[in-house]
């Protein structure tokens, strides 16, 4: 259900009136000139963003304003939470205006008001004006002075209409700090015109402005976004529209096509951790009906789901090292969320190109576990499914528990696990009880003597191939964020398995060379060392599983194995540099566009390991340092390989349930005469079973309360049953 509407002609009718010719673009406010200010220190009236209000009383000064820092012109007092400023300008010609563009540079959060009305903002909270001490709520670095580009923020000709008037208009900024305590802030403003007439009449644009970008056709799909005008926040989600033109692989999308993929209401708003400081913002959104309840849709012919992404790759100047990571993930057999890039444009102005993806979650067609209701506390529905991470809190995660062993050696930091899906807040506490015990008896296993032993080791409790694959690919692109932040888990029902998976794979913009810090940029060393080499850089550091599971020598032979049979086919160096040189030619005209819209090429953009001066030297470098990487893991694998395949257990249909259980528990599947043993955490026989028939029943009502595996006696190689009595 793709909800495509007939009033797209609306839209095609705004946009191609709104992008009339631009002569040329002049500066009509610059940050130097002179502006009325003051630095609050109680609350101020409400007016003061309205031309008609008396600044008579406010001082006069040239922007920018700051702490004295070299991009100040006039110096405020330290420890200033915030700072307002307000200029006139006028306007003569308004019917010659075409587009209207406000460039914000500033530290941390900003407002921007024109004539009275709010026209940007970012890193303040809320809704309508905040008090004069409020805080930002994110940590944002002025721009100009490391030659970056600030803020952008365009407003078509249709937009202009009630904006702007004939004569005098008002700017108004407020800028507020993360801290009271901040060293450092800035307040600099600029508003430029885009006029069709020849004539100039105000002062020429900085040397660093870059017209805005216009978009008229595209080999990428075109996604546009229309919030009314208001401003995306952090959170919670604010309603809008969503439209999406794609004509089909190798074709050429126009603006004026139909919204022929998509088009419908959406629930949106930023996200990211870091991320949420560039200038280029990421969103996550939902695809809703009439009635505002939230509806599923197939994109692209993916599985039909509410939840999307719109990732903005801004760090990531090659703008693919997420596609790439999921599209190899998704060939080596497990799940990985889907990908199409695609230009966009947000309320009439070109954003650049994103990637749109799926969310992490449970659903049939993406992390396929069967899904938790609040009631599931019995038996074998208790058992799953479950999607837990390791992670940041900084966006908002909440740590579920924390485990009970430290973080790998050197570091004694402790780990915390969140609860993805379901939310923390949507278990039941027996469900989270079990999940929180499951994963706790699989680390105290792996920590614990007999972590290898193939009955009763860390393989009775996860699937082995997962892990492995999970490790390759973190170690292929050399993630700095890998295994310590953005780690996904999932475990299945008991009658899927039951095991605990490694994955999905998630954020991966900071890999494949692209990182200037704990080695990132080197093509050689292990990322599970990442403790040894990175001491002192944040509370997450890796968990201890990999080198635990490596100190098996089966485990590592399985690496090695693994490792060798990738290299022959997706893994290949033929395979990789084809598939990226295919992305490449894909984007380029559209990287032209984003990097018209975003000028950061030949620029530093934390935490690049390498700058380029064009997009063809972004992805040459990529490719070079994938090349480099794999040689070195060629020759430095774990373990040994003596027989292309995984020493793993084989598959069976035997299913024992329910699980948890108190009395009796059913073995379904067995041969007559089947024999089957069971034992405790330490691997002592305490019952030993023979099967009767297809169905079995085993009373375990004289058990003591633990844990106690089912294994086939006579073979080591079948799967290992775990039950847990309550």
């Amino acid at each position: 259900m793709k909800f495509i509407h007939f009033s797209v002609l609306l839209f095609i009718l705004i946009f191609n009136v709104a992008h009339s010719q631009v002569h040329h673009w002049e500066t009509i406010v610059n940050d130097n000139n002179n502006w009325s200010y003051k630095v609050p220190n109680s609350t101020t009236s409400s007016t003061w963003i309205f031309p008609s209000y008396d600044a008579s009383s406010w001082s006069i000064g040239p922007g920018g304003f700051g702490f004295g820092d070299n991009d100040d012109n006039t110096t405020l007092p330290t420890n200033s939470v915030s700072v307002y400023s307000r200029i006139t300008f006028t306007i003569s010609n308004l019917s010659e205006l075409v587009g209207l563009v406000l460039n914000v540079d500033y530290d941390d959060g900003f407002i921007a008001y024109l004539n009275g009305v709010e026209i940007a903002r970012n890193g303040l909270t809320g809704s309508g004006q905040p008090t004069f001490n409020q805080v930002a709520s994110i940590s944002h670095e002025a721009l100009l002075y490391q030659n970056q580009y600030p803020d952008q923020f365009y407003f078509n000709q249709s937009q202009l209409n009630g904006m702007l008037v004939s004569g005098q208009n008002c700017l108004c900024v407020e800028v507020h700090n993360q801290t009271a305590s901040s060293s450092d802030l800035t307040s600099r403003a600029f508003l430029h015109i885009g006029t069709s007439s020849s004539v100039i009449n105000n002062a020429p644009t900085p040397s660093w402005f870059v017209p805005p970008v216009i978009l008229t056709t595209s080999n990428l799909p075109i996604v546009v976004l229309n919030t009314f005008g208001v401003d995306i926040p952090d959170e919670p989600k604010i309603d809008g529209t969503m439209g999406i033109i794609f004509n089909g692989d190798n074709n050429t999308n126009h603006i004026t096509d139909p919204f022929n993929e998509f088009y419908g209401q959406i629930a949106i708003e930023k996200r990211g951790s870091s991320s949420n400081s560039f200038p280029m913002k990421s969103y996550g959104l939902e695809t809703r009906g009439p009635d505002s309840v939230n509806y599923n849709v197939s994109l692209f012919d993916w599985p039909s789901d509410n939840d999307w992404i719109l990732y903005a790759p801004y760090t990531d100047k090659a703008m693919i090292r997420n596609v790439l990571t999921y599209e190899l993930g998704r060939e080596m057999g497990h799940y990985a969320p889907r990908t199409k890039l695609c230009e966009v444009i947000l309320n009439g102005s070109y954003i650049g190109v994103y990637v749109l993806m799926e969310r992490i979650k449970i659903n049939p067609g993406r992390v396929n576990v069967d899904p938790l209701s609040y009631t599931d506390t019995l038996d074998n529905h208790l058992t799953g499914g479950y999607i837990l991470k390791v992670d940041k809190t900084t966006a908002g995660g909440v740590i579920a528990w924390t485990s009970p062993f430290t973080a790998q050696a050197p570091s004694t930091g402790p780990m915390y696990f969140q609860m993805h899906d379901p939310d923390i807040s949507e278990l039941h506490p027996l469900q989270l009880d079990y999940i929180h015990d499951y994963v706790n008896n699989w680390e105290t296993v792996l920590k614990g003597p007999d972590f290898a032993n193939p009955q009763i080791g860390f393989r009775a409790f996860s699937d082995e191939l997962s892990f492995i694959d999970y490790m390759l690919i973190n170690e292929l692109s050399k993630n700095v964020d890998g295994y310590r932040i953005s780690t996904f888990l999932h475990k299945r029902r008991f009658s899927e398995g039951g095991k605990l998976y490694a994955g999905p794979l998630w954020d991966y913009n900071l890999g494949w060379g692209n990182a200037n810090y704990c080695q990132g940029g080197q093509t050689s060393g292990w990322e599970i060392n990442f403790n040894s080499v990175c001491q002192g850089n944040g509370a997450n550091m890796n968990p201890f599983w990999f080198n635990r599971m490596l100190q098996d020598t089966v485990f590592a032979n399985n690496v090695n194995c693994r490792w060798i049979d990738l290299r022959t086919s997706i893994l290949s160096d033929s395979t990789l540099i084809h598939y990226i040189d295919s992305m490449a030619n894909m984007l380029t005209e559209p990287a032209q566009r984003n990097y018209n819209r975003w000028p950061i090429l030949g620029v530093y953009v934390w935490p690049n390991n390498y700058v380029g001066n064009t997009y063809q030297e972004e992805i040459n470098y990529m490719k070079n340092w994938i090349l480099d990487r794999t040689a070195w893991m060629d020759a430095n694998m774990f373990g040994t390989c003596h027989s292309l395949g995984l020493q793993v257990e084989d598959k069976s249909n035997v299913r024992i349930f329910p699980n948890p259980s108190s009395d009796i528990f059913y073995i379904e599947g067995l041969e007559i005469g089947k024999r089957l043993e069971i034992r405790n955490e330490l691997g002592q026989l305490v019952h030993v079973f023979e099967s009767q028939g297809e169905l079995n029943s085993i009373d375990v009502r004289s058990f003591t309360n633990g844990l106690y595996f089912v294994h086939f006696s006579e073979s080591s190689q079948e799967p290992i049953k775990l039950i847990i009595l309550h």
